[in-house]
Parts: C-alpha cells; structure tokens; sequence
C-alpha cells in the first residue's frame, strides 16, 4: 500500500514520475544464507547479476507502471 500511496502523491508534483516495488530474487547473502538449501538450481543470483536484472526491469517501465510491483525478471507481482 505504501508504494500505491507514494507513487500517487508523487504523480500530483511530477507526472512523469515512476515509483514501483523490486523483488531482486534470492541473491547469495548473508541474510538468504539460511534459506538457500531451498533454492532451485539456477535461481540463487550474484548481486552483480540481481542489479543488472533489476535495471533491465526499471529500464523497461512507463509512467503508468508506477505504483506497481515487480519482479527481477519483469513479471508483475500483485502484493
């Protein structure tokens, strides 16, 4: 709700503004060290190979995306 909130009180100072959630994957990290067992092969990313995908996704949005969540791989996802 706080991204849906920020990107419509942004939209009424800058139109053209773009403000969305990112989800990076699993990324190798301290913080995912506990749950990568589980993780299927292929799917635990470098944090050089998230960023590069988070930016990929970013450089695809257009305005009306803004408020919108997304994945690393640039599917939507529905909070």
């Amino acid at each position: 709700m706080f991204i849906k909130t920020a990107s419509i009180e942004t939209k009424r100072l800058n139109p053209n503004a773009v403000i969305v959630g990112l989800h990076p994957g699993t990324v190798d990290s301290h913080l995912s060290e506990p749950f990568q067992a589980r993780v299927p092969e292929g799917k635990l990313f470098t944090p050089e190979y998230s960023a590069s995908k988070l930016i990929e996704v970013l450089d695809g949005l257009k305005a009306d995306d803004s408020g919108k969540c997304f994945a690393w791989d640039g599917n939507e996802i529905i909070p």
